[in-house]
């Protein structure tokens, strides 16, 4: 289907998937036959325990071009998803298998305590949550975590987050923080660090106020361009940013000054995915570009189905726009995605362009297969809510 789109007075034809479109006018949120809750589950435990079959030692190296420590932000984010399917679904092997991983780790970030960087940070998301889930009896879980992000408060630094990923790895933990101490002070330094990415890094900000989509970072501001002419806009990048968002929005009291403005943001990229999604359910790695490596991806699929889910649980969004692309998503997801052994098709390697990690396939593993599991269980975890 084609699009003509206006960018700086100059006509662009663009071959663009806008199936949703379609969704939106001939599928109501009535017609919809929302995901069975049990279907859910099973699909969520079946890729994860495939995954916890493979990975017995939490500790375990993780070993690819480089040995990486277990704690590194990959690994993170499947804790991530563990916690979240631990929300709806309390297994206690579940919480076993995280605190064995955060008790092999000594509860410490990668690379030390005063690390700035957001992906050496990212466990301290499971550890937050894991002193939650057993009262906040344990301070010297969050000891490490506290310490990182109130160095990084005391100094007027503000540009750590030069790649729209860290807006996940780091956000959440600055909000879960303030949540949970009720100190101004966290959510005040998040603002900062986001509001330098979104208008300053790459020269005025990661984030296109036209497209309502955010570069991946200031290697893909114009004059940078797919090869159809569009920016490149990376879906597991925007992924990242749905999902910050949504945590952040979580944790934000409604009362913060800056509460309206991410909210702003996040429905405000959602709505821009709307047209992007493809007949099957999927999006392509190329929001922009269906040409450039176009074909089924996980990871960005699912991180939108999070995002859009919570967003429907909590009424953030509009249930009638938006349940038909979650369920269509997610379908598509549970069928061609999750294999009968629980291993993740079509998950897109590390990277940062729809370029990496090609030519993706449905048997084809990744070089990490861990962040791939934690956006689902991310995701199942909200669709399992859907009422």
């Amino acid at each position: 289907m084609k699009r003509l789109l206006i960018r700086n007075g100059v006509f662009a034809l663009v071959i663009a998937a806008l199936s949703s479109c379609s969704v939106q006018k001939t599928t109501t949120a009535k017609d919809v036959e929302l995901p069975n809750k049990k279907e859910v589950l099973e699909v969520s435990r079946r890729a994860n325990q495939y995954f916890m079959n493979k990975w017995p030692d939490t500790k375990k190296e993780i070993i690819g071009k480089k040995v990486w420590p277990s704690n590194l932000w990959t690994r993170a984010v499947y804790y991530e998803g563990l916690m979240a399917l631990y929300t709806v679904d309390p297994k206690k092997e579940y919480y076993d298998y995280a605190m064995s991983w955060a008790n092999n780790h000594n509860w410490a970030l990668q690379r030390g305590t005063y690390t700035r960087n957001a992906d050496h940070q990212a466990c301290g998301q499971t550890y937050l949550d894991l002193y939650e889930i057993d009262g906040r009896k344990n301070p010297e879980r969050i000891k490490d975590v506290k310490a990182a992000m109130d160095s990084m408060i005391v100094t007027d630094k503000v540009d750590d987050w030069w790649w729209i990923d860290a807006l996940q790895m780091s956000m959440p933990i600055f909000t879960k923080l303030g949540r949970i101490t009720g100190e101004q002070k966290y959510f005040d330094k998040n603002y900062e660090m986001y509001a330098y990415t979104k208008y300053k890094h790459g020269g005025n900000g990661l984030y296109n106020p036209i497209d309502k989509i955010w570069w991946r970072d200031k290697s893909f501001v114009p004059p940078y361009k797919e090869p159809n002419g569009e920016d490149c806009y990376w879906s597991r990048g925007n992924g990242w940013v749905v999902a910050a968002l949504a945590k952040t929005l979580q944790d934000t009291p409604k009362s913060d000054p800056h509460y309206q403005e991410y909210l702003k943001d996040y429905k405000d990229l959602l709505a821009a995915l709307l047209p992007t999604q493809r007949e099957d359910g999927f999006w392509n790695v190329s929001l922009h570009d269906p040409t450039n490596f176009g074909g089924k991806e996980m990871t960005g699929t699912a991180l939108f189905v999070y995002g859009m889910s919570y967003g429907i649980n909590n009424g953030l969004i509009d249930r009638e726009t938006y349940l038909p692309v979650v369920v269509k998503a997610w379908n598509a997801i549970a069928k061609d995605s999750v294999q009968p052994n629980g291993f993740l098709g079509w998950v897109q390697g590390t990277g940062k362009e729809p370029k990496d990690g090609q030519p993706l396939a449905v048997d084809k593993q990744p070089d990490f297969e861990d962040y791939g599991l934690g956006c689902l269980l991310l995701a199942g975890s909200e669709v399992y809510k859907l009422k």
